[in-house]
């Protein structure tokens, strides 16, 4: 009936109709896709506010270095900016500011703190961790090395320019 070479070109001709159906098949959406496509439209509920401090404007209110202390930046986003205090080459401590203004219950840990750091409402978060609120910044202060103490880290806090912090809107 049909010859050696008519098969070949037979198989190879519904061998090409077969691909290009299925390739051009649509997929019907899985679950996750209709998921991940109402999350990445919603606005409410993101990580971080509108309105919050871009990282960059919170660097200008960071310790410097000194006293054989080196300050390295490690992250800025908005909101959000943090570095490693270093002595020599080992980190000691971390610095941050936060604006809380994105984590609302990060601020209400200070309302009844009795503990106050260069004027400001105080926590100690733990054995390694030291917070004040500054309006609505968050300057932590944690240590990385046990021999970076508590009154380490509330003298640490007190270099921040927390009066500037204090009128940044």
């Amino acid at each position: 009936m049909f010859t050696k070479r008519g098969q070949k070109v037979l198989a190879a001709v519904l061998l090409s109709v077969m691909l290009l159906t299925t390739a051009c098949a649509t997929k019907a959406p899985s679950r996750f896709d209709q998921v991940q496509q109402e999350s990445t439209q919603k606005k409410s509920g993101q990580a971080v506010v509108k309105d919050a401090t871009q990282g960059s404007k919170l660097n200008a209110f960071f310790p410097s270095g000194g006293d054989g202390y080196n300050r390295v930046y490690t992250q800025e986003k908005k909101g959000f900016s943090e570095a490693n205090l270093k002595k020599g080459d080992k980190v000691v401590a971390q610095l941050a500011i936060s604006d809380t203004s994105s984590t609302p219950a990060a601020a209400s840990k200070f309302a009844n703190s009795s503990k106050k750091i260069g004027g400001y409402p105080a926590v100690e978060l733990g054995k390694t961790q030291t917070s004040v609120l500054v309006n609505k910044y968050q300057v932590k202060v944690i240590s990385k090395d046990p021999s970076f103490t508590a009154s380490d880290r509330a003298a640490w806090i007190e270099r921040f320019n927390l009066s500037g912090l204090a009128k940044l809107k």
